[in-house]
């Protein structure tokens, strides 16, 4: 049911929730419901509706954007204007903004929900009711039941890109054309492969930061020895570890990154210039400035849900265990070790230590242990089905993206029906959020005659 709207800055805001169930097994979205199931556990699927004030009355199409992650809400947005794709697709669409289950306000997750569960065994289960299988079925309900079955384009953004193959694999009658944007998942899925890649890419992009900054790299390495002694408390209580320093890497693929990180450094020691410490001083014994510890904290505290179910968006069907995939790979690259210099930067991987070290995720730790040895998933992606999609599907592809590189996902394309692929080096994994990047896919999308019947009130 959707409630009363209300107005931002160049925004009309409407906004509802229906019930889905935890699990959708034997159940068929469309045909589901509540008061037929009372025996069944129920879960809140959240949505926003955007549109420019001037289009209220009009008949847009629907575009239902699918949110990075995982384990995030959807885009709370402050203006027409503040996030780039939004301002382009406002003009053409009636925005459809749902929160994944877990996430925002749809039955959200955090810390509190598993220790509420109590036993290991029933968390475990519990989280991978929160994956991209059940995630496509509670919007392919919402599209079916709160807009009339409407087919509409979806606008996937990294870990939403993951989800519109899904949905193109599940349901591709939902989808009248789909956009993804750094977000092909290699298919079929390893998640050794995937991190093989990627570690790649961070010494790569760890030594291209070095190279931009020098000074940090003596600085990085002053750092990790003041932290080897054991003692170093974040605000909050957590330790600040050498390997909890090494995942301030995961922003070197965004727009901005490096700055940031350079940033945050400067700001690293009280004594000596404040960058370094004092001419003869034991980095060892050096005081760490509060302002630095605090942007650690800030810089690698996350949404609750996304280090937890990090590893097993990579898990579809009968894929085996994933056995701590990316710890796998980082103890087969010794430059990633933390007595190592200089000192490597890690990406989007998570690694058990997480689940000992950090206050937030240690709830989820036992869950997550127990999901590691799970060899039974969910089916994600049908190949066959991709092969002959005949759905329009346009994917900007990040030559350079540190996080979906672009040799799987290009090889991914390359078996997808209708698909075509703008690669480009000018944008980090973060483009979209830029003012070009949909403006430009809307418009190759629009020429070659995909979006052709989508505006038929408009000529």
């Amino acid at each position: 049911m959707t409630n009363q709207g209300y107005y931002l800055p160049g925004l009309y805001v409407s906004e509802g929730s229906i019930p889905v169930p935890l699990d959708w097994a034997g159940s068929e979205p469309g045909v589901w419901r509540a008061e037929d199931n009372a025996d069944q556990a129920v879960l809140r699927c959240f949505y926003r509706v955007v549109c420019a004030p001037e289009h209220l009355n009009d008949d847009l199409p629907l575009l239902v954007y699918l949110q990075g992650g995982p384990g995030y809400g959807a885009p709370r947005p402050l203006s027409a204007v503040a996030d780039g794709w939004m301002a382009e697709a406002l003009r053409h669409f009636r925005i459809v903004l749902p929160d994944q289950r877990g996430t925002g306000r749809s039955s959200a997750i955090d810390g509190t929900t598993m220790a509420a569960l109590e036993e290991p065994r029933a968390q475990a289960d519990y989280l991978k009711y929160f994956l991209a299988d059940s995630i496509i079925r509670d919007f392919e309900h919402l599209r079916r039941t709160v807009f009339a079955g409407r087919p509409w384009v979806a606008l996937g953004q990294s870990f939403g890109g993951y989800l519109t193959l899904a949905y193109l694999s599940n349901f591709p009658q939902g989808l009248a054309a789909a956009f993804t944007a750094g977000g092909v998942p290699h298919i079929p899925t390893d998640a050794y492969e995937l991190f093989s890649h990627t570690f790649t890419k961070m010494a790569q992009r760890s030594r291209a930061f070095y190279q931009r900054y020098p000074r940090d790299q003596d600085r990085v390495a002053a750092i990790a020895d003041r932290l080897a002694q054991g003692d170093v408390v974040l605000p909050g209580g957590d330790p600040l570890s050498v390997e909890r320093l090494q995942t301030l890497g995961v922003d070197l693929g965004k727009s901005g990154g490096f700055e940031r990180l350079h940033w945050l450094l400067d700001t690293a020691f009280l004594d000596g210039d404040g960058s370094l410490p004092a001419s003869g001083a034991s980095s060892s014994r050096a005081t760490l400035s509060q302002t630095f510890l605090e942007g650690v904290r800030a810089a690698t505290s996350v949404s609750p849900l996304y280090w937890p179910l990090q590893e097993f968006i990579y898990a579809d069907g009968d894929c085996g265990p994933l056995h701590w995939a990316g710890q796998r790979v980082r103890d087969a690259r010794p430059e990633f070790d933390t007595a190592d210099r200089p000192l490597m930067f890690t990406g989007e991987a998570i690694f058990p230590w997480m689940f000992e070290q950090e206050s937030a995720l240690r709830p989820f730790g036992p869950a997550v242990s127990l999901l590691m040895e799970e060899g039974s998933w969910g089916h994600l992606y049908d190949p066959d089905r991709l092969a002959d999609n005949q759905v329009p599907l346009q994917a900007v592809v990040y030559a350079d993206d540190l996080y979906v590189p672009s040799e799987l996902q290009l090889d991914t394309l390359s078996r997808v029906g209708h698909a075509h692929a703008w690669v480009t080096n000018e944008f980090e994994h973060d483009g979209l959020h830029g003012d070009r990047v949909f403006a430009h896919l809307y418009r190759l999308a629009l020429e070659r005659g995909d979006l052709e019947g989508l505006f038929p009130a408009r000529g």
